[in-house]
């Protein structure tokens, strides 16, 4: 059965998506890949299962495996809210690796380095919020939950992805950030936020963390927020070795999601094997 695509059907989309109380972020995401996969079909083109089909190879021709199912993921849920559920197709199967690249792995001296570009460029407000994503393992759209309110108790109660949890805050961290709260006045809510009071842009810190690179001489693909989440998981898997209390810290609901943060380096898993002494 062919289906008619209608432009009009993304606003349906999105409003469902928000019925579903999915995040924010998340609600943008589908919509940006739906956009694709609309720019690609072209409104008013009546598609079938194979139209989507003949997509996936298209997507597979031109981006990597994982980036290939969160798009078809997003599309899958449009066709799927469409009521088209016989057009959805399957994501391509991944072979776990069981080692992790090093070409975007953030080191503890990488990230010391950071810290030391941004007091160097007197950005303060971005040292300490990569101190806070570093050190708390919270995830960027989740930084509007460190409050003045927080610092006093230790503790911020972060709402993310349809859950709540505490997140523990050091006490050296919060005892600073009380500082620089009051250096900045700020006396109530969030603590990190624009001149006009709204909370610091995910792309804006992004692109802020992106301008130390060179004073750091770090690569560019290692320095994102989410590294610094990154960071405190591999850090506090190593020094713990506890990935169903590690997964409930970044508040994982899979703690499948949580196992890579346990992957070893290759350099590192060959000298392991190499330990092993089965080569005569």
């Amino acid at each position: 059965m062919k289906h008619l695509l209608e432009k009009s059907m993304l606003q349906e989309f999105r409003e469902q998506l928000r019925e579903e109380e999915k995040a924010r972020a998340t609600i943008e995401k589908y919509m940006h890949d739906v956009g694709v996969f609309f720019e690609y079909i072209k409104e008013g083109s009546e598609i079938d299962k194979y139209t989507v089909i003949a997509y996936k190879e298209y997507l597979t021709e031109h981006y990597a495996a994982a980036s290939v199912n969160s798009m078809l993921a997003a599309v899958n849920a449009f066709l799927k809210a469409m009521g088209w559920h016989e057009c959805t197709v399957r994501a391509l199967k991944i072979q776990k690796e069981a080692f992790r690249s090093r070409e975007r792995d953030l080191t503890k001296g990488e990230y010391f380095r950071l810290l030391d570009a941004a007091k160097k460029k007197k950005d303060i407000r971005l040292y300490w919020i990569m101190q806070v994503l570093c050190a708390t393992g919270i995830r960027i759209s989740e930084l509007r939950y460190i409050t003045v309110e927080s610092l006093q108790t230790g503790c911020a109660r972060v709402n993310s992805k349809g859950k709540q949890r505490t997140v523990l805050l050091p006490a050296p961290l919060c005892k600073k950030l009380k500082k620089y709260a009051a250096g900045r006045k700020i006396i109530r809510s969030s603590i990190f936020v624009t001149r006009s009071g709204k909370p610091v842009d995910r792309s804006n810190i992004c692109h802020d963390m992106k301008a130390l690179c060179e004073e750091a001489d770090i690569c560019r693909a290692k320095v994102f927020p989410h590294n610094l989440r990154h960071l405190f998981a591999v850090t506090y898997y190593k020094a713990q070795k506890d990935l169903s209390h590690l997964a409930d810290l970044l508040g994982h609901a899979n703690i499948n999601t949580t196992r890579i943060y346990t992957l070893v380096s290759s350099e590192e898993e060959k000298r392991q094997i190499e330990f092993l002494g089965l080569v005569v």
